[in-house]
């Protein structure tokens, strides 16, 4: 039984854009996959949901909103997220890999915006019934760097400034530095390869799946 409660694995990803989220989200559904043989439901926040396609076009593409607003949005999507998705999977017994989850909106509504990190972490709590993550990897970089690999026109966050963005970062890593049980902090910089070995092991050990083989490792018969 996890942490949540559930037969099911949560794991998140968190980092600026331009990381790696992504494909490092899809690399290590199909590695757990393969070691767990559970289904495993890869989805993103906000935009997991069909409402949550809307609220993601309006919260990134969408008129100027105060942080307020935008936090309470990103709210609802989570809440929506939690309840028609993310916990129905989980109690399937379901590996569940989300792109973003509450922990974006203390770092981007709090650290970003500069909103209160306990009202915006408080909100976040109460739109998902306190659900969190058994484990979540922190794909760090400068965001400068992070910025120069992006190539489709950029949304409200990624046009809020450099100043954003580094306290965007330094958010994220004080927030890693305070539950290292549920965090992994890896440099974003390196190979594909190499970063997708690191996620897997760190994620291995916060899940408790000892003995799996990690990437590159032959599959043994027994997995679980």
């Amino acid at each position: 039984m996890t942490s949540h409660g559930t037969d099911g694995f949560f794991v998140s990803f968190e980092g600026g854009d331009g990381v790696g989220k992504t494909t490092q989200s899809r690399l290590l559904g199909e590695w757990l996959a393969r070691v767990t043989g559970r289904d495993v439901v890869r989805t993103r926040e906000p935009g997991g949901t069909d409402l949550g396609l809307v609220l993601r076009r309006e919260i990134l593409h969408g008129q100027d909103m105060d942080p307020r607003t935008e936090a309470l949005l990103y709210a609802a999507d989570r809440a929506h997220h939690v309840a028609s998705l993310v916990r129905p999977a989980l109690e399937r017994g379901d590996v569940v890999i989300t792109d973003r989850y509450l922990d974006s909106s203390v770092a981007y509504q709090a650290g970003g915006r500069t909103l209160s990190v306990d009202e915006v972490e408080n909100l976040s709590l109460w739109a998902t019934d306190g659900l969190l993550p058994d484990a979540t990897v922190l794909l760090d970089l400068d965001p400068t760097v992070g910025a120069s690999r992006l190539t489709a026109a950029p949304d409200r966050l990624e046009r809020a400034g450099d100043e954003f963005h580094r306290r965007t970062r330094q958010a994220y890593l004080d927030r890693a530095a305070q539950d290292p049980a549920r965090w992994v902090v890896l440099d974003a910089s390196g190979t594909v390869d190499s970063i997708h070995a690191a996620v897997c092991a760190a994620v291995a050990e916060r899940l408790g799946l000892t003995g799996v083989p990690l990437p590159g490792e032959p599959l043994s018969d027994e997995v679980g």
